[in-house]
């Protein structure tokens, strides 16, 4: 099942539970680091991604999923749904957002990808190779759920890291401000018929990075 399918059926429980009442967006919370992968000649070639989910979402993911330790699960145990989670976020662009100089750039299909499973949540590490690796003066990654149905938080210590980049470059990490409280002054019918899509865009957490 991938993370939209188990998104989904997370709504739909939320929404009975609450009889109609439920509050909107977000469902899912998820605290990010990245890095930013460099070749040896200063261009950039891809982002290395960690996603770790909510304790309701990674309790949701593990259902039914069998393992040979109770409560617990290898990597190998989750094989299956890492494919699966990867392959669903191609339709949402990877929630990831490049643009070199301006240009927006686009990203091949996930490598090196795989689920971890420590302290009850679940973490999503996947590597996205650029189409076209760049040289840019300057590098914009933005990472946010335009419909804010997946609230994005970069972690606390070491959010972003440059590996491997030119000496010089110089790195800024802008937070987005809580978008929690905003969303939950609409209703969820406002989402569902697709009024405030890019309601997640207000909360994008940007990456710029300036190379001499």
């Amino acid at each position: 099942m991938g993370v939209r399918g188990l998104l989904g059926l997370l709504l739909a429980l939320g929404l009975a539970l609450a009889a109609g009442t439920a509050r909107a967006h977000p469902h899912v919370w998820i605290t990010a680091t990245s890095e930013l992968l460099y070749a040896a000649d200063g261009s950039i070639t891809g982002v290395r991604h960690a996603w770790t989910f909510d304790d309701m979402f990674s309790a949701y993911a593990v259902q039914g999923l069998e393992s040979k330790t109770k409560g617990a699960y290898t990597r190998e145990e989750l094989v299956p749904l890492a494919q699966t989670n990867v392959e669903s976020l191609k339709e949402y662009a990877y929630f990831t957002f490049a643009r070199a100089d301006g240009k927006k750039e686009r990203f091949q299909e996930p490598v090196d990808y795989f689920l971890d499973y420590k302290d009850t949540v679940l973490t999503l590490h996947f590597t996205l190779p650029l189409k076209n690796p760049v040289k840019p003066k300057q590098l914009m990654l933005e990472v946010f759920d335009r419909s804010f149905f997946i609230d994005f938080q970069m972690a606390k210590d070491n959010p972003v890291k440059l590996v491997g980049a030119p000496a010089g470059c110089q790195m800024k990490l802008d937070r987005p401000s809580d978008g929690s409280a905003s969303a939950q002054k609409l209703n969820e019918q406002t989402f569902l018929n697709g009024e405030n899509t890019n309601f997640g865009m207000m909360f994008a957490n940007k990456v710029t990075v300036d190379c001499p």
